[in-house]
């Protein structure tokens, strides 16, 4: 990654710094969204800018967002690293506003648009699908009424350096917390879903979690699979009974759960240990919407 986007303009990466003096470095004041795209288009990109423009106003950062600059800028940032398609993450950084915490609104925001070739996702990935490790981390309390997707990351980065010590880590596993009081919460970087009968169950937002875009994308496709949503508050007993699990990330979609680690490092095979059914139309559905969306 040779270009990025700063502040709407192409600059060299080693160019674009932040002043010491951002409340973004000096007290983790940044928002950003993370997307792929399809056909060279962001997808959901609507869903994002809206999710990062709440956060931006409960966060007093005035920062206005129009779709259409904000995907002429990603496409310029793209062809300038020579990608045809994308991992993108377009960061808000809260801008300059002197030494001490602020009373008043930040108004000189930064942004950064940053890309990169999305990830190998092998096709039997999404067959086989991946272990799921639970952790010892908990997963912090948000610091507004929702979660937002900021920059402050130490909790995600604890719980990732856990799971690097786990027999699972070696299969790809992603890792999952809990919260303070032991009920279902969210991957290091995704979402969890499992189904039970008829219902597609989630973790409330309740539970502190991110409202992930893909993942309120997924809860709108269950019915179209002949699926209630669901969101709710459970444990890891209940996802141990699942007949189906999966992880939700805007840049790796669906991603079956096909064995559970617990704590004691022995896993519990999901199903038939691949993708279930519900699972595979659900991914089928996703994808369809993000090929009509190019």
């Amino acid at each position: 990654m040779k270009v990025v986007g700063w502040n709407g303009r192409l600059v060299s990466s080693e160019q674009a710094a932040v002043p010491v003096m951002d409340h973004g470095f000096l007290y983790g004041m940044t928002l950003f969204e993370t997307m792929r795209t399809y056909g060279g288009r962001p997808f959901l990109l609507e869903r994002h800018l809206r999710r990062l423009a709440e956060a931006c106003g409960t966060l007093g950062i005035r920062y206005t967002l129009d779709a259409a600059q904000a995907e002429r800028h990603i496409g310029e940032v793209m062809a300038a690293n020579g990608l045809k398609e994308a991992y993108i993450r377009y960061t808000v950084s809260a801008g300059e506003n002197g030494f001490g915490l602020p009373a008043g609104a930040y108004t000189a925001p930064l942004t950064l648009v940053l890309t990169k070739p999305l990830p190998l996702m092998p096709d039997m990935m999404y067959v086989n699908g991946k272990p799921l490790q639970l952790l010892q981390t908990r997963r912090n309390s948000p610091e507004a009424a929702i979660r937002y997707k900021s920059g402050h990351y130490m909790n995600n980065i604890v719980a990732k350096r856990e799971l690097t010590s786990c027999r699972s880590a070696g299969q790809g596993a992603e890792g999952l917390m809990l919260t303070a009081d032991g009920k279902l919460a969210e991957g290091i970087v995704s979402n969890l879903f499992f189904i039970a009968g008829d219902r597609l169950c989630t973790p409330a937002i309740e539970a502190g979690i991110l409202p992930g875009i893909t993942r309120g994308f997924v809860l709108e496709l269950a019915p179209a699979c002949g699926l209630h949503p669901e969101e709710g508050l459970y444990t890891w007993d209940d996802l141990m009974q699942a007949e189906e699990v999966f992880i939700t990330t805007s840049v790796q979609e669906l991603v079956p759960i096909t064995s559970l680690w617990g704590t004691d490092g022995e896993p519990v095979q999901v199903g038939l240990g691949r993708i279930g059914s519900f699972t595979a139309k659900l991914l089928q559905l996703y994808r369809a919407a993000a090929a009509a969306a190019q």
